[in-house]
């Protein structure tokens, strides 16, 4: 029997790649197993948008060699594309891919180098020396045109809502990000290949897709940087969310993170011409403070971020907004956190995600003047999660005595699963008569410390 399993860090671009590679590996005649089935291969799919997903990254290869050791260790994803040093050492343990432009194919290799005699179609640059890196260079726009195509998804397994990426590369170099390191070349699939999985996907009986990139407010286009676009603007994501949204059978539509220059007028049209489109937009605000925002390099300002949302609540019925903060950024003051926590309180987002900043290597922050202390960034932090549970708890409270629909996630320990609006709503009946993937109409009958509950309706 031949056997793999996958582990993944990260966002969920790198969660729908993890499908991708799954499904061609199953199309190899090799079956998706538990890592503690000890299978033959370990597919790890590596994050490094931050130090601390280096160290899981590298941790979790060691982990599955000790595990498992007679398996193959495969370390693909992000890590592998920037050389800061962080798998040195790590060779011993890994294969380790070290571009992604051509990883079916390395991926091919590397089965039939196991399995029995080199495939001699299979890519002449990935020639196996055992537990060495794949010593190909990092991607680029040629070798991304001409490389074999990764798999169109067919299903998605592990849970109900299925990411779907769309876009793909970003090259805005915001200074804490080394993202741009790591997916240069901004790219994005065509309409009908966007179509077409996803009508595959609904066929799996997936009623919920959340449309995703690395930038998918770039969709489209060939930078993010919308001072290049040829109008600052950008019609091509309303266009496709709105084709997307006519797909017979799909119940729900979500977007995953953008800025406040992707929504325009267009794409709320869209929103309030679809009901299947979910009324929550994660926009990542990162700080409150202008001066912050210039040292970021972010593409908008704090007045920016305010119109943008007040042209969303004017048009969407109490939209969910959803946004990401980094704290003690260098150079921030008191003066500038205060003005994050005004801000918040002003908008009064659905849930914040809080992320304390730390140097990333490879980055303009890593080297910046200014750094804050590590005790009052965590104060700091402190402050911001207490808040953040203050204002989902009131975002939710809204909602009590209406009708919503739940798309289930769990069936035990008791049936749970997410909102129009996105939080999370215990369903108060027998889990036994209540299946995962079931989409319910509940009454929110109450208001918990992280969620709600509801009686079927």
């Amino acid at each position: 029997m031949k056997t793999f399993s996958i582990y993944t860090l990260g966002c969920k671009v790198n969660q729908y790649e993890s499908q991708q590679i799954r499904q061609f590996l199953e199309s190899l005649g090799l079956d998706h197993v538990e890592t503690s089935k000890k299978p033959q291969f370990i597919i790890v799919n590596t994050c490094c948008v931050t130090q601390s997903a280096s160290a899981k990254s590298r941790q979790y290869v060691r982990k599955a060699k000790r595990l498992s050791p007679n398996a193959d260790i495969i370390v693909c994803g992000c890590l592998p594309t920037v050389q800061i040093g962080e798998l040195n050492g790590l060779g011993k343990y890994a294969h380790i891919i070290e571009r992604r432009d051509n990883l079916f194919d390395d991926l091919k290799k590397l089965v039939a180098d196991h399995f029995g005699p080199a495939d001699p179609n299979a890519s002449t640059c990935s020639q196996r020396i055992p537990r060495t890196s794949l010593n190909c260079k990092l991607n680029n726009k040629k070798n991304l045109e001409t490389s074999t195509s990764p798999p169109q998804l067919t299903s998605y397994t592990g849970q109900t809502r299925a990411f779907l990426k769309v876009q793909d590369g970003c090259d805005g170099y915001c200074t804490y990000c080394i993202v741009p390191k790591t997916r240069p070349v901004v790219h994005s699939k065509t309409a009908d290949e966007v179509l077409s999985e996803t009508r595959s996907l609904v066929e799996a009986s997936h009623k919920e897709i959340v449309v995703t990139g690395i930038f998918l407010g770039a969709y489209g286009q060939t930078t993010v940087r919308r001072k290049n676009w040829p109008r600052t603007e950008n019609s091509k994501l309303s266009e496709l969310l709105d084709k997307i949204a006519k797909i017979p059978g799909l119940a729900r539509i979500r977007l995953s993170s953008l800025e406040p220059g992707d929504v325009n007028d267009q794409l709320i049209d869209v929103f309030c011409q679809n009901p299947n489109i979910m009324p929550h937009l994660h926009l990542s605000l990162q700080s409150g403070s202008d001066n912050i925002l210039r040292k970021m390099a972010r593409q908008y300002t704090t007045d920016n971020f305010r119109e943008k949302i007040e042209k969303i609540k004017t048009r969407l019925d109490r939209p969910a907004i959803t946004t990401d903060i980094i704290v003690g950024f260098p150079g921030e003051t008191e003066a500038d956190f205060d003005r994050t926590v005004e801000l918040v309180k002003e908008i009064g987002f659905a849930k914040m995600h809080v992320f304390a900043f730390s140097p990333r290597k490879g980055t303009i922050a890593y080297n910046m003047q200014g750094f804050v202390d590590t005790r009052v960034i965590k104060e700091r932090s402190r402050i911001l999660r207490n808040l953040d549970s203050e204002l989902q708890f009131k975002f939710r409270q809204q909602f009590v005595g209406e009708v919503a629909k739940i798309l289930l996630e769990n069936e035990v320990p008791i049936a749970s699963g997410r909102s129009e609006r996105y939080f999370m709503v215990k369903v108060c009946i027998n889990h036994k008569l209540l299946k995962k993937n079931d989409l319910v109409k509940v009454k929110l009958i109450s208001n918990d410390q992280n969620s709600m509950a509801g009686e079927i309706k």
